[in-house]
């Protein structure tokens, strides 16, 4: 697989935003389709539209930017994937993308850069 086979393919990945201390911060959960690739600028992913209260699909949903890695892209077995939680209600992705962020400054003052470094997780993610 290359980065230009990821094209207009659906995905549904999943994060993990870890503290500088290997504590999970938070999980995150995402859903798309990807529209642009970049061996230095990365993969983008068209985000899948975020309902609003009343049912309807908000069409101002953003762009997903995710690092040029492959590493962390597996195909997804066919299924119904929903999360209320994130928002995600997706069929029969073709890859499932999971990924470490972990955090590698404590404190940070405010208006600082934080430093967050993304580590591919390398084994297929499993499915309850």
């Amino acid at each position: 697989m290359t980065l230009q086979d990821l094209i207009n393919k659906t995905c549904l990945i999943g994060l993990t935003y870890v503290g500088t201390n290997g504590d999970t911060l938070k999980d995150a959960q995402y859903a798309g389709t990807v529209i642009e690739v970049d061996a230095e600028e990365g993969i983008k992913v068209k985000l899948m539209g975020i309902k609003n209260q009343d049912g309807s699909v908000n069409k101002e949903t953003p762009n997903f930017h995710l690092p040029p890695s492959l590493e962390a892209w597996f195909v997804a077995p066919k299924g119904h994937f929903k999360n209320s939680d994130h928002k995600i209600d997706i069929e029969n992705p073709d890859y499932f993308v999971t990924w470490d962020v972990v955090k590698k400054k404590e404190d940070t003052e405010e208006g600082q850069q934080e430093w967050w470094e993304w580590h591919p997780r390398t084994v297929p993610p499993s499915v309850n």
